[in-house]
């Protein structure tokens, strides 16, 4: 954005949100009904998470996956969520360009992880099911690790794509974005 300096251009440095309603009563109720959903994901995937690591019977890498996914929904249900639920309360409603790329990294690294983690979790089915006498053994702790590793991987790589070619963009429009009405 540095040449932007040496021309008669404005850049966006925020975008204004202008939100989902003007009705005060109506900002309230999303923002508690919003609120109660986000409050029973995590309470939910913090529960699951405790249950696996507690139970001794569920140490298998189902299970282990299962956890990484729902870790994976925790983070990806609070990368935007708190945001919103402020922007639900508060009369100025904008976000930065750099907080807007962030956001859109983590999303795209969270959405993603949860895709390959479910993948991985269907390939282990799918062992257990074809080969349930090679099962412990094409499964072993170390494969786990390393089917970890390469869907954490892959997502960091694919939220670098969308980020990097995020911060490529120019914004020197209108920097207002409606959520409630078509701009056609």
């Amino acid at each position: 954005m540095d040449f932007l300096v040496d021309r008669n251009h404005t850049a966006v440095t925020e975008f204004i949100l202008l939100g989902l309603t003007d009705d005060s009563f109506l900002q309230i109720t999303l923002f508690i009904l919003i609120l109660c959903m986000y409050l029973v994901t995590i309470s939910g995937n913090v529960s699951t998470i405790a249950l696996i690591r507690i139970s001794s019977q569920l140490h298998y890498p189902m299970y282990f996956f299962l956890s990484h996914l729902a870790f994976a929904d925790i983070c990806y249900s609070s990368c935007v969520t708190p945001n919103m639920l402020v922007h639900l309360l508060v009369e100025k409603k904008a976000i930065s360009y750099l907080g807007c790329g962030i956001q859109l990294g983590s999303s795209a690294f969270l959405g993603t992880l949860e895709c390959f983690l479910l993948a991985v979790m269907a390939y282990d089915r799918f062992v257990a099911i074809c080969s349930p006498l090679l099962y412990s053994t094409k499964m072993s702790a170390q494969v786990c690790a390393q089917l970890l590793v390469v869907a954490y991987t892959g997502s960091f790589l694919n939220a670098f794509g969308h980020a990097a070619f995020y911060f490529t963009f120019l914004f020197c429009g209108p920097n207002r974005v409606n959520h409630s009405k078509d701009t056609l």
